[in-house]
């Protein structure tokens, strides 16, 4: 195995995974390790939750994240959002939909077929997918949520031709399910300005990725059942300290899977949001006992992905 390794080292790649994980010496921009996202924040009702939640428990949220997709928000949604998140300084990413799981093909509900939902099925659901990311950019909305290689291969062109904002930002999904530094790093020189690592990946491994790419990883502390279920509470100030600059994302177990969300299921969205905000504290005070000098971003932060002031419906 020795020349394997030795050729992955020729290409700036570990030559496996390190036997005790290195201490990250990047960071964020603003010299920070670590920021919060709560995912699955589906709508304007389950957006203002989480503040509200925040600011009573003291937890600063960086960024939330939504699974629905822009093409299920109105416009008037897609300003609202746009608007709150504005006045809070902070980073509102919108999943690009559809993909196939959501299509009228049956290989995404075979029983091997998990791995085909995510991907954009055929020519014509690609320009689906690159149209809602048109569409939400042009409400203002500045980061996305992408599991499709193609997709954003394709959207990164158009970012650089001036058909996307340049300032939007490419995040990539956990569904995408890229697991090793030479996969990850092809997304990373495609475009991907950060990504979702499988929720199930030990620090050794955590920390191959990190050595090989330089933009910010985002990792579950909590994943939802559907995605493993682990709660990696305890590992929280070793995944800060090997995987800087992080993005610590506190989805919830023993939750319903409400994609695609809307009006019908708002109570339960405002629920699950609330209790991720409450388990985002628990870790940060596990975080903050293991790790006390563990530097997390003060808000605003200039590179975060605040949506942008567009003209909108009054």
């Amino acid at each position: 195995m020795q020349r394997t390794r030795d050729f992955l080292r020729s290409l700036g790649l570990p030559g496996g995974d390190p036997a005790e994980a290195p201490t990250s010496t990047k960071r964020f921009p603003d010299g920070a390790q670590y920021r919060v996202e709560i995912p699955s924040v589906e709508g304007p009702e389950a957006l203002e939750a989480v503040y509200t939640e925040a600011d009573a428990r003291g937890v600063v949220v960086h960024r939330v994240s939504q699974g629905s997709g822009g093409m299920l928000l109105t416009r008037r949604e897609l300003a609202t959002i746009g608007r709150f998140a504005r006045a809070r300084s902070v980073e509102v990413s919108l999943f690009a939909r559809p993909v196939a799981a959501w299509d009228t093909g049956a290989a995404s509900v075979a029983s091997a077929g998990g791995f085909f939902a995510a991907q954009a099925r055929g020519t014509e659901q690609l320009v689906h997918v690159l149209e809602d990311i048109r569409r939400t950019a042009d409400a203002g909305i500045r980061s996305v949520l992408i599991t499709d290689l193609g997709v954003l291969t394709v959207a990164a062109r158009m970012r650089e031709a001036g058909e996307l904002p340049p300032d939007l930002r490419f995040k990539i999904s956990v569904q995408m399910g890229l697991a090793n530094p030479a996969s990850v790093r092809i997304a990373e020189q495609t475009g991907a300005d950060t990504y979702n690592v499988p929720t199930d990946l030990s620090l050794a491994q955590l920390a191959a990725i990190r050595a090989a790419i330089d933009i910010p990883l985002d990792v579950y502390l909590e994943a939802p059942d559907d995605l493993g279920g682990f709660v990696r509470h305890f590992e929280i100030a070793e995944i800060v300290r090997v995987a800087a600059p992080v993005y610590l994302k506190f989805g919830l177990r023993n939750a319903p899977n409400i994609y695609p969300s809307g009006t019908h299921l708002t109570p339960t969205a405002v629920a699950l949001s609330r209790e991720r905000v409450r388990r985002a504290e628990i870790g940060l005070e596990l975080l903050h006992r293991y790790a006390p000098d563990a530097v997390g971003s003060t808000l605003p932060a200039a590179d975060l992905a605040v949506p942008a002031a567009v003209e909108e419906l009054v």
